[in-house]
């Protein structure tokens, strides 16, 4: 019965390219994995510090690490780079220096780009984050998904799929909810989907968000 993959898992190789780029012997490959980790965090950790913004959402689509020998490179896709840019270059030195704090390589170097994305809200996780900040203003939830389904629909896409579980309103039975725009075709492999889940806490307890959203 109903067997659920991840869709990004499932078109890897067709649709789907990887997040982090690198090679490593077998018994290297748990510090490699760990290390990407590290550096996602704490670029996450420090763009929250540093962020005061109206909306709530950081607008990190995904950040792609790529390791040479000598030179790790990190490249972040945001929707909203002026909130990194503003002090262009000093910005983005700080952020290298807690990254480097974090990993404390001596013989790498590291590198960080930023690229801006061209529909911000056609990306799930931006999206999920909007979705988690309304609800945190308790905001009803139908409400919050149909905000979110305009502003997709704004960025050209085919379909969009909004699930989001747990105590919703603060309802004490914890349920699941969706709503679906448009074709959302998880079982065609050369469809492009793309695909968040996102875990808000919020005063009643945790709500999981997933979104699938369908492009081109």
């Amino acid at each position: 019965m109903g067997q659920k993959i991840n869709p990004l898992g499932f078109r890897l190789g067709t649709t789907q390219g990887h997040h982090s780029i690198w090679f490593a012997q077998p018994k290297n490959y748990s510090e490699g994995l760990q290390e990407d980790q590290k550096i996602r965090n704490s670029i996450k950790n420090y763009i929250q510090k540093n962020m005061r913004i109206s909306s709530g959402v950081e607008g990190i689509a995904c950040i792609e690490i790529r390791k040479r020998i000598d030179l790790i490179q990190v490249i972040i896709y945001m929707g909203f780079p002026k909130l990194l840019l503003e002090g262009k270059t000093r910005r983005i030195e700080e952020l290298q220096m807690n990254v480097q704090k974090e990993l404390n390589c001596v013989n790498r170097k590291l590198n960080i780009a930023i690229t801006r994305i061209t529909n911000p809200y056609g990306d799930p996780n931006i999206l999920a984050e909007f979705i988690a900040g309304q609800l945190k203003n308790r905001v009803s939830f139908r409400k919050a998904i149909k905000k979110a389904i305009e502003l997709t629909e704004q960025a050209d896409t085919k379909g969009i799929q909004v699930q989001i579980a747990g105590r919703i309103d603060g309802k004490e039975i914890a349920r699941v909810e969706w709503i679906r725009e448009g074709r959302v075709p998880l079982q065609t492999i050369r469809a492009k989907i793309d695909y968040c889940s996102y875990a808000v806490r919020t005063v009643y307890g945790v709500l999981g968000i997933k979104i699938w959203i369908f492009r081109e």
